[in-house]
């Protein structure tokens, strides 16, 4: 709690010990535990990542919280660093295997290895504290047809919410027949899905045919990748198919959904005689948002307020990016300011009241 606050974190992350893969991964999968160099058999698992950008990342993920930095990210660190930031409950990504599950030729059953390997790992890591860490389970995008047992053995669990990647996996949007099985599933599980991205990975990505910094790919892969998957999920018709499905969008703020919902909107008013539009959109894309999605702000972005007055309070969350190197160690602390220019009960609603629902906190174990 923080200024009178209850906060949940809705985008937390864990940093995996490199040596989790090892011991988690079953006895035949080992020979594809990542190398320290985040290498799988000599083969990086991440693009156009230089070591100049290693370094500043890893420089200033130590400035900004130091502790948990020299106990390598371990979960007491974990829960020591929310509780100096305020934060009452943590829903926890990983960093490494956002890239691991982003890697467009692993063979499916080595993704479906790691994505066994990680949740149980994670569930492990849960346990040190289960009413402040939350586990969002991993699924393997690579092998669709194992996607509905993944859910049950995360259900059993306790989780209420999985993660994917918005980016094409071996040429399938999240909109293919494949992942069908999967969207009815979540829906009657009571599941949400995160979609987060992540920049430098192994997967096509808006930006990365054209530009070689991350300067350039970070800016155009989190949000342009972002605004590519709710529009698959609307024209593939995944939200008219799946009313009660909950989607959110985490980690590319929330100011370009405005303009994407007017744009699809105007499109959707002017083409919607299309066959496959006729089908599968039946109400305008930014009702479907509203009825249905979740996006992640950021404090510091200058137009919330006329963000809320286009979309209202009722689909904004908040999540910190802890402690990824363009996480700030004060990022909580600014969302509190904006008591200057936002509610109390709209700031409590996107600390608490809105993600509680999201997660489902009510029913989480």
């Amino acid at each position: 709690m923080l200024n009178g606050y209850s906060i949940i974190d809705a985008d937390s992350h864990v940093i995996e010990p490199l040596t989790m893969w090892s011991e988690y991964l079953e006895p035949e999968f080992r020979q594809f535990s990542p190398s320290p160099e985040m290498k799988i058999k000599g083969e990086d698992i991440a693009e156009k990542v230089s070591e100049q950008l290693r370094a500043l990342g890893n420089k200033q993920m130590m400035a900004a919280h130091p502790n948990a930095y020299f106990k390598g990210y371990n979960v007491e660190s974990h829960v020591q660093e929310m509780g100096q930031m305020g934060i009452d409950q943590a829903f926890l990504y990983p960093t490494y295997g956002l890239w691991l599950w982003a890697i467009d030729t692993m063979k499916p059953e080595v993704a479906g290895a790691y994505t066994r390997a990680y949740n149980n790992w994670l569930k492990d890591f849960c346990s040190y504290d289960q009413d402040r860490l939350k586990g969002v389970g991993a699924i393997n995008p690579h092998a669709p047809e194992e996607m509905v047992k993944q859910l049950h053995q995360i259900a059993d669990f306790g989780w209420k919410a999985v993660f994917l990647r918005p980016n094409p996996v071996k040429g399938r949007l999240l909109s293919d027949s494949a992942y069908e099985p999967f969207w009815t599933e979540c829906e009657q599980l009571g599941i949400a899905v995160a979609i987060h991205e992540g920049t430098h990975s192994r997967l096509p990505t808006t930006g990365t045919e054209r530009f070689h910094t991350r300067f350039a790919t970070h800016a155009c892969s989190h949000p342009m990748e972002q605004m590519m998957a709710l529009l698959t999920l609307i024209e593939g018709g995944v939200l008219e198919r799946h009313p009660h499905l909950k989607v959110a969008f985490l980690e590319s703020g929330c100011g370009w959904l405005p303009y994407w919902l007017w744009r699809l909107d105007e499109e959707y008013e002017n083409l919607r005689y299309e066959d496959k539009i006729k089908c599968n959109v039946k109400i305008k894309p930014s009702e479907y948002f509203r009825r249905q999605c979740f996006i992640a702000i950021e404090p510091s972005e200058p137009y919330l307020a006329q963000v809320i007055d286009y979309i209202g309070t009722d689909n904004l969350i908040f999540g910190s990016d802890y402690p990824h190197m363009d996480h700030n160690p004060n990022i909580v602390q600014q969302l509190i300011q904006l008591e200057e220019c936002l509610s109390h009960t709209t700031l409590q609603k996107i600390l608490w009241d809105n993600p509680r629902r999201f997660y489902s906190l009510e029913t989480w174990v």
